[in-house]
Formats: C-alpha cells, sequence, structure tokens
C-alpha cells in the first residue's frame, strides 16, 4: 500500500530560480522602528499637551481660588456693611419715633397753654369792654354833670 501511495502520490520537486526578494525581515524592522518613533514622537507631544493643559488648569484654579476668596472677603465686607446700616436704620427710626412722641407732647402742651391764654385774653377783654362801657357812662354823666354846672353857674350869674 505503500507502494501505491507514493506511485498516487509523486514526489515532484519545484525548483525556482528568481531573484531573492526583498527582506520581509528588515522591511518590518524598518517599520517597526518607524512606528516606534512616531509613537514616541506622538507621546512626547501628548504629554507636553498633557503638562500644558494641566499647567493652564492649575493657573485657572489658582485664579479662581483667588477670586473666590477676594468674593468671600467683599461679601463680608458688603455683610458687615449691611448690619452696620441696619443697625443706623433702628436707631434713626427709635429716634424718629422718640422725637415724634416728643413733639406731639409739646404740642398738647402748648395747645394747653395757648388756650389757657386765649381764654385769659378773651377775659382781659371782656373786662376792657366792661371798663369802656363804664367810662363811657362816667364820660356821659361828667358831660352832663359839665352841662348842668355851665347851666347852674349861668343861672347863679344872672
Amino acid at each position: 500500500m505503500n507502494c501505491l501511495r507514493k506511485q498516487a502520490t509523486g514526489d515532484v520537486s519545484v525548483e525556482v530560480n528568481a531573484c531573492p526578494g526583498p527582506d520581509l525581515r528588515k522591511i518590518l524592522e524598518d517599520l517597526r522602528c518607524q512606528y516606534e518613533t512616531l509613537m514616541e514622537r506622538n507621546r512626547k507631544e501628548t504629554e507636553q499637551w498633557y503638562a500644558c493643559k494641566v499647567e493652564e488648569v492649575n493657573l485657572e484654579v489658582i485664579t479662581s481660588s483667588q477670586e473666590i476668596e477676594s468674593s468671600n472677603k467683599q461679601v463680608t465686607e458688603l455683610r458687615r456693611q449691611l448690619q452696620a446700616l441696619e443697625i443706623n436704620v433702628q436707631a434713626q427710626l427709635t429716634m424718629k419715633e422718640n422725637l415724634e412722641s416728643s413733639l406731639a407732647e409739646t404740642e398738647c402742651r402748648y395747645n394747653k397753654y395757648l388756650a389757657e391764654l386765649q381764654s385769659q385774653i378773651s377775659c382781659v377783654e371782656q373786662r376792657l369792654a366792661e371798663i369802656r362801657a363804664e367810662m363811657e357812662c362816667q364820660n356821659q354823666e361828667y358831660k352832663t354833670l359839665l352841662d348842668v354846672k355851665c347851666r347852674l353857674e349861668q343861672e347863679i350869674q344872672t
């Protein structure tokens, strides 16, 4: 059976007389070297880009932190000013209430005093009118008496 197998398969020997092809190992080595160089360059560029971005972010963080600190100080100062102004407003409102109360008391007191003075003035004016009326009566009596005296003197002389 071996014999049959050898006959059926047959040994074929082929010789190729071709020029040697390019050295694939060298080509692959060169490609690998180029890709490794490219990868290294890309890695360095990426690291530089990353470092630059990290620096930018750090600067932004520092700037933002300073702005936040400044804003917090400003908010604290504004709150302090607001509290001072609120205290001042309350003091002014209290002073206003006290002054209004004092003004109302003073007006009430002077209105009573004015009413008393007007009452006294009315009494004095009434008394003055009475005195004038009395003086007018006395003046009329005096004139009448003077007239009577003059007539009597004339009668005596005649």
